[in-house]
């Protein structure tokens, strides 16, 4: 009897099954590391403050780097300024133009919590063997470029 699955979609749900699993121990590690430095920070804002770290954006660049709506950014930059993590300055030559930018504790957050975050899936990656580490680099580049991402030119925080 035929059950119409075929050995590439077997192996297809059984990659995707393990890359869901890895995803939600990679979440797990981050929401530990933000929490540690700042529990009032949550995953979306530690996004954003990731993205601020490369440079200072408008509200309206910031929205499209996280692939959320403009609204949903400016509420997001609200929260951050409150917490005193991100400064807005407005451009003196055309002052409809605001920049968010991290402020000295949105950098110091960042650095720490990633700091953490590195620490954590370095312990777990040395319970891996060393004979799998280089499989994992090379599955794992080849899911991010299949994502569309580019190669970060330096570790990226997020």
């Amino acid at each position: 009897m035929c059950t119409g699955v075929t050995p590439r979609d077997e192996e297809l749900e059984q990659v995707t099954d393990a890359v869901l699993m890895a995803s939600r121990v990679l979440v797990a590690v981050a929401s530990r590391s933000i929490a540690a430095v700042d529990d009032s920070v949550t995953l979306p804002q530690f996004r954003a403050l990731v993205v601020l770290e490369q440079a200072p954006r408008t509200a309206g660049d910031l929205a499209h780097e996280l692939r959320v709506q403009p609204s949903t950014a400016t509420r997001l930059c609200d929260r951050l300024v409150s917490k005193r993590l991100v400064v807005r300055t407005t451009d003196p030559s055309n002052r409809r133009e605001v920049t968010v930018r991290l402020s000295a504790s949105g950098r110091r957050l960042v650095n720490a919590a990633t700091a953490r975050r590195r620490t954590e899936i370095a312990r777990i990656m040395e319970r891996v063997p060393a004979r799998h580490r280089a499989a994992i680099v090379k599955a794992l580049d080849a899911f991010r470029a299949a994502a569309g991402e580019e190669p970060a030119a330096s570790p990226v925080p997020w």
